[in-house]
């Protein structure tokens, strides 16, 4: 990991009436650079090898400048011309999956947020201490796969947008799908409805839903996501009889769809929020910026989180204009925009130490 000092000498050469906001051009970036944008501050565009003309088409959300670079060892060895534009990186799933979380951990540029919190959510196990600690219920694990006696989703170790994601009902299944060169889980699987729900932490508000921290919790919405080829197969029947036809069920995500839930269950919501907020303090020195809970609700409207995104999540996408729950708060305005306005205030207030990493 960069070390916080380096990060810190960094910044006091920075012109923090000059600072542009550059991210990885995938994911969120188009939220991302729009949201910077209305802040008031120059954007950057980094891409290894995705293509770059579909900005075109979205002239508020094209990013003020490009770089493309062969592969991340040639971004590593051009840091210095990041470092001149006075950069902040806003990282997404993506940026940090493609690169991996230990070397994003140590590429010497100004990071929104707590890098520290990556290894955290990359290690499912760490993730599931976590949470569990926390004191917020979570999936039965299973630790061997031959007592498998009733439905388990198996997930592999990263951000890989639900890609190599199973269900697997005995041990034959899961002898069938797994891939043992990678790290796994095992969680009974939930039977319910899920829900995405995107969290923002400000240590420095200190207005709105206060946590034990001191600063402010807000919600600034909520997505359901659409797999392929999940929610589709039941169309065919069976899915055992489907799999005799070589049709085995996916759980990549294709897209995000908006969603609010009964307001009854926003107290439970905020509960499950700030009691991992306040236990990211005592585990690694805090979590702050944006965050997602990803849970399930049963008939009982009883939550559990099956996993939980410490960074800006694609779900956020439909809501580049706002949502139902941020128009309460900051009408029209996206996490982008959010993530932009945090990095503005700390700018003007002096403490932007305090939230890059």
């Amino acid at each position: 990991m960069v070390p916080k000092g380096k990060i810190d000498e960094i910044i006091e050469g920075y012109d923090l009436k000059d600072l542009t906001i550059a991210t990885l051009c995938s994911h969120s970036s188009l939220q991302i650079f729009h949201g910077a944008r209305k802040m008031g501050f120059k954007t950057l565009g980094l891409t290894i090898s995705h293509s770059t003309k579909y900005y075109d088409a979205f002239p508020l959300a094209k990013p003020d400048k490009i770089i493309k670079y062969a592969d991340f060892d040639e971004m590593e060895e051009r840091v210095g011309e990041l470092l001149d534009e006075n950069v902040i990186l806003i990282p997404h799933g993506s940026f940090v999956e493609y690169m991996g979380s230990r070397r994003f951990g140590d590429y010497p540029v100004p990071s929104y947020g707590n890098r520290a919190v990556l290894d955290w959510e990359s290690d499912r196990d760490r993730q599931r201490q976590w949470i569990t600690s926390a004191g917020v219920p979570m999936p039965r694990l299973i630790t061997d796969a031959r007592e498998i006696s009733e439905p388990v989703m198996v997930k592999y170790n990263g951000a890989k947008g639900g890609n190599g994601y199973f269900i697997a009902r005995d041990y034959p299944d899961f002898k069938m799908a797994i891939d043992p060169s990678q790290p796994y889980t095992m969680q009974e699987y939930c039977l319910g409805t899920r829900y995405y729900m995107h969290f923002f932490y400000d240590p420095h508000k200190k207005d709105g839903y206060l946590c034990e921290q001191g600063g402010s919790l807000e919600m600034l919405s909520i997505d359901r996501r659409d797999e392929s080829n999940i929610d589709e197969m039941y169309k065919l029947g069976s899915i055992e009889e489907s799999k005799r036809h070589g049709l085995y069920p996916s759980f990549v995500v294709t897209g995000n769809a908006p969603v609010v839930i009964r307001e009854s269950l926003l107290p439970k919501a905020f509960d499950m929020a700030e009691k991992v907020v306040n236990k990211s303090y005592e585990l690694f020195g805090g979590m702050w910026g944006p965050f997602c809970l990803e849970t399930v609700v049963n008939d009982k409207l009883q939550f559990k989180v099956f996993e939980i995104s410490t960074r800006i999540v694609a779900g956020t996408n439909p809501f580049i204009s706002g949502s139902p729950y941020a128009d309460l708060i900051y009408p029209g305005l996206s996490t982008g925009g959010r993530l932009a306005m945090g990095i503005r205030d700390a700018a003007a207030g002096g403490y932007l130490k305090d939230v890059v990493s």
